[in-house]
C-alpha cells in the first residue's frame, strides 16, 4: 500500500494523554463557540506575528497563520491559530522566555508529538504551537489551510461539522477537537490523494470510528 509521507494514522488522543500533556489551563470559557468569520482575523493574526518577530528575531523560522481563522469565509473558534517553528522546540530555554515575557504562557508539553509546545495568548486569544525545523506537523497544517482556501465544498462540509459539534456544548477545546477529528481525517485524505508529488493509496478509518 503506497502511503503518502505526511500521513498519520486515525488515533484522536485518549482524556489521559490530553492530561499528560497539560502544563497549565489558558482562561476558562464557558463553552467551545464556532461563529461566522471575521475579516479582522488577519489582522488580529498580524498583530500577534508581529510580537512574536520582536520577541525572537532571527529565532523564529516561520511563523504562519494556520487553522480555521486563516481560512477566508470558514466558521471557525475565535481563536488565532499560529506554527511558530524555532531550531529546536525541545530547548525550551532558548525561546520560551522571550515569548512569556511577550505575554503568552505554555499550556501543552508534547514530546511525543515531534517535540510540540503549546502557549496560550490573550487579546487576541491565541493558541501557539511550536515546532521544531525538521516537524512535519505544520505542512500538514499548511496542506490543510490551502486545500480549504481552494475547495469551497470542503470548506462548507468542514463548518457543518464544527457548528453541530460545537452545539453539543464543549468546555475542553481538546475533546471539541477529537469530537470532529473524523472529518480532519477524511479531508487529509483526500489532500494527500490529490498530492501529484507523493502516490497515496486510501487509508480509511477503522470501521468503529
Amino acid at each position: 500500500m503506497r502511503t503518502h509521507p505526511l500521513w498519520n494514522p486515525y488515533d484522536p488522543p485518549s482524556i489521559a494523554e490530553i492530561e499528560a500533556g497539560r502544563v497549565s489551563r489558558p482562561v476558562p470559557i464557558a463553552r467551545v463557540e464556532v461563529v461566522a468569520p471575521d475579516p479582522a482575523w488577519p489582522a488580529w493574526f498580524a498583530g500577534v506575528r508581529d510580537r512574536i518577530a520582536v520577541a525572537l528575531g532571527e529565532r523564529a523560522l516561520a511563523i504562519e497563520h494556520v487553522g480555521s481563522t486563516a481560512v477566508p469565509d470558514l466558521w471557525a473558534k475565535p481563536v488565532i491559530d499560529i506554527d511558530l517553528t524555532v531550531a529546536d522546540s525541545a530547548d525550551e530555554a532558548a525561546w520560551l522566555p522571550d515569548l512569556e515575557a511577550a505575554g503568552f504562557v505554555l499550556t501543552r508539553r508534547e514530546p511525543h508529538w515531534e517535540e510540540h509546545r503549546m502557549l496560550h495568548g490573550a487579546e487576541p486569544r491565541t493558541n501557539l504551537h511550536v515546532w521544531s525545523a525538521t516537524a512535519r506537523e505544520p505542512r500538514r497544517h499548511r496542506m490543510f489551510r490551502d486545500w480549504l482556501r481552494a475547495h469551497p465544498e470542503d470548506r462548507v462540509r468542514y463548518a457543518e461539522v464544527k457548528r453541530a459539534v460545537a452545539a453539543e456544548g464543549y468546555t475542553e477545546e481538546m475533546l471539541y477537537n477529537n469530537a470532529k477529528a473524523w472529518v480532519i481525517y477524511d479531508l487529509y485524505e483526500k489532500i494527500l490523494a490529490a498530492d501529484p508529488a507523493h502516490p497515496h493509496d486510501p487509508h480509511p478509518r477503522p470501521s468503529d470510528a
